[in-house]
């Protein structure tokens, strides 16, 4: 029933129990909740009432049309967030994309508040027939409830008669109406009253590569590249011979190929190779300095091939299970065409000259960034049209070079206007920058971003970003895991050895549903530029043919155990949300721990445990400590030791594990544990 209406509630802020504080929420539900096909949300409110009565919470979900999907009681957290802090969490799972939503409801529990008054008054010889008398009451009104079934009313009804019946003794009545028969039948559908219900929130379902996916980064100009060792030139890779590497990519567990600009580009100041000043002839140039007389963002580079060249290349991906993403980089080379027909669209200097793109102390004199504010409608359907026309060749899925530096509104239009006309477009935000604009572009509609997951490399850094991403922004933000790009080579990388690209494709591929790789990194690639995060000879500014036969030949190569990676990814649902992430405590200070734990809709479990030692140089020891309940073990998957049975993903071994084990991890041999824990019924 819900609480009464009338002259005195009108207006009224709280309603009969408070409920505040409701998550997940976007600014007052401004902006929608993030969520996915299948993923378990987290949701909570702070909810509370006066005196002693027993409170229930519980959480409904609404699909697209307004009707209820589910509905789930919520309980307080586990730990110290759930001692006197009137809060309440559960999870809720929306099944399909659109715009669904949820509330919270508080209400009177009848049930609890008679068991917990039954329980003490009867134990101490107070009131004892009445409390009976009340209980039995209580169950024959319930019993009494059409929308329950049939079964469920005979139980209700049996206990109620049971707890009326003088002639059975206190005990077997008090029995009755405490059966787990009764908890179970109330637990599923509770005796309530006095219901308060607080508005609904919106929640933005998108589909899986909005949200999940293994990404890999590569130039197509280099791949199947030649350079001729007499002259020194090269011949570009185009779109059919990089088409041939697609194969192995897709052997590996990718999800998604993406590749930088594929569009002309500009010849005026154009960089040479480490990005040097002067190219010479035969240098390509970096393909993020877009335009050229051959065309802008809605032209394809010459030695690419063509847009039917392009089409076969995305047939041919899509046939491999990948989709293709395009770099949306919103800036133009000098000679760009914009810069002749809309030099409004740039920032104009007092000496007349057009400002060129600066990161102090980097200088990227070969592009000129746009200016939104002189024209921004025609700058704005302009860079509509050109995403439409991308998306009418099957791309599906953008990564944005630079987002924070253009405005936000800006963004929020674009995305949204783009999925009006064709639903289930994505966009990641290469966004390396503070944190309020990150996070202000994941509002704003970008499904995923890149993050500080490459500078995160220490046991307490590490710990704190993955629990920062799982439990504090996932309303809003979707972290996307690269391990490398062509700009980020970290000295952790540098130094490591293989043993340190082991440990951050582990960390990255099991903490997170999304994570990346550009290419090279299953080479171990690790030299910089002296002085500088990037690579010797970076990609961005030449052609780099790598010989991956060789590397296999070898066996210096990372690529089977990334393979495994996905693998395991592909086949653990738990790996594929962000918010079933718990941190473990390990006594030694390069030892990281944490699971992640996933209910499924038949009621299977599927929990992994990740210890990873983060030290690159070395073998480390560790006592490891389980939050047990976190892992949601059932009697039957105990052993006769009180421990369970977890098994290695990746080395294949079997321990019995419990609350304390001891663990030695050798950086160059293994230097992480994925554990799946072996439930006993399934």
């Amino acid at each position: 029933m819900e609480m009464s209406k009338g002259p005195i509630t009108d207006g009224l802020r709280f309603g009969r129990f408070p409920i505040t504080a409701v998550q997940p929420v976007v600014e007052d539900g401004k902006f929608p909740a993030k969520a996915l096909p299948g993923e378990g949300i987290v949701v909570g409110a702070t909810a509370f009432r006066e005196g002693h009565d027993q409170l229930g919470v519980s959480a409904v979900l609404f699909d697209p049309e307004g009707n209820e999907r589910q509905r789930v009681r919520l309980a307080p957290p586990r730990g110290e967030r759930g001692m006197g802090t009137d809060r309440w969490e559960g999870v809720l799972t929306p099944s399909d994309a659109g715009d669904w939503s949820f509330a919270i409801e508080a209400w009177h529990d009848r049930y609890g508040t008679w068991h917990h008054n039954a329980e003490v008054k009867v134990d101490a010889g107070i009131d004892v027939e009445l409390m009976l008398a009340e209980g039995a009451a209580l169950l024959h009104e319930a019993a009494g409830d059409d929308t329950r079934s049939e079964w469920d009313r005979g139980v209700l009804r049996e206990a109620a008669d049971k707890l009326a019946d003088p002639s059975l003794s206190t005990e077997e009545r008090l029995g009755a109406g405490f059966s787990h028969a009764v908890t179970g039948v109330v637990a599923h559908q509770p005796v309530r009253e006095l219901v308060t219900v607080s508005r609904r929130f919106p929640l933005l379902v998108e589909r899986d590569l909005a949200g999940r996916g293994a990404w890999y980064e590569f130039f197509p100009r280099s791949e199947g590249a030649v350079k001729d060792h007499t002259t020194g030139a090269w011949t570009s890779g185009n779109f059919r011979t990089a088409a041939e590497r697609l194969d192995a990519v897709a052997a590996m567990g990718f999800d998604v190929i993406y590749m930088p600009p594929i569009h002309p580009i500009g010849v005026q100041h154009r960089k040479g190779p480490n990005n040097t000043l002067i190219a010479g002839p035969n240098d390509p140039g970096s393909p993020w300095a877009i335009g050229a007389a051959e065309g802008g963002h809605d032209a394809i580079h010459p030695d690419l091939g063509t847009f039917e060249d392009f089409d076969a290349f995305v047939a041919r991906a899509n046939g491999l299970g990948l989709e293709v993403a395009l770099d949306l980089a919103l800036q133009a080379a000098p000679d760009h065409p914009w810069v002749q027909s809309h030099p409004e669209w740039f920032t104009t200097r007092v000496d007349g000259s057009i400002a060129y793109a600066e990161n102090p102390p980097k200088k990227y004199q070969d592009i000129y960034p746009l200016n939104f504010d002189n024209d921004p409608e025609g700058l704005s359907n302009e860079i509509l049209r050109i995403v439409l026309l991308w998306v009418s060749h099957g791309v599906k899925i953008f990564r944005v070079d630079n987002p924070h530096t253009k405005p936000v509104w800006f963004w929020e239009w674009l995305i949204a206007q783009v999925n009006k006309e064709v639903p289930g477009v994505v966009f990641l935000a290469e966004a390396f920058t503070r944190p309020a604009m990150m996070h202000a572009l994941g509002r704003a509609g970008f499904q995923q971003s890149y993050t500080y997951f490459t500078w995160r490399n220490t046991k307490k850094e590490i710990e704190a970003y993955f629990t920062e991403v799982s439990h504090e922004s996932p309303a809003f933000f979707r972290p996307n895991f690269f391990v490398n790009t062509p700009d980020i080579l970290t000295e952790y990388l540098q130094f490591g050895g293989p043993a340190a690209f082991k440990i951050r494709a582990a960390l990255a591929a099991t903490a997170s549903p999304l994570w990346g790789v550009y290419a090279g990194y299953e080479l171990y690639e690790h030299v910089a530029r002296p002085g500088a995060e990037e690579y010797i000879d970076n990609e961005k500014f030449e052609y780099k043919a790598r010989d991956w036969d060789a590397a296999a030949h070898s066996g210096r190569t990372l690529a089977p155990y990334i393979t495994r990676l996905n693998e395991i990814r592909h086949a653990h649902p738990a790996l594929q949300d962000l918010q079933n992430l718990t941190v473990h405590h390990s006594t030694d200070d390069a030892t990281v721990v944490y699971s992640k734990h996933k209910t499924l809709p038949d009621g299977s479990k599927d929990t992994l445990i990740i210890v990873v030692n983060v030290d690159p140089h070395g073998t480390r020891e560790s006592t490891v400590s389980l939050d047990l309940p976190a892992l949601e073990l059932d009697l039957q998957d105990l052993t006769h030791n009180g421990g369970f049975h977890v098994d290695d993903l990746v080395s294949g071994e079997s321990w019995e594990w419990g609350e304390y084990n001891y663990v030695r991890l050798d950086s160059h041999v293994e230097p992480a544990h994925i554990l799946r824990v072996r439930r006993m019924h399934q």
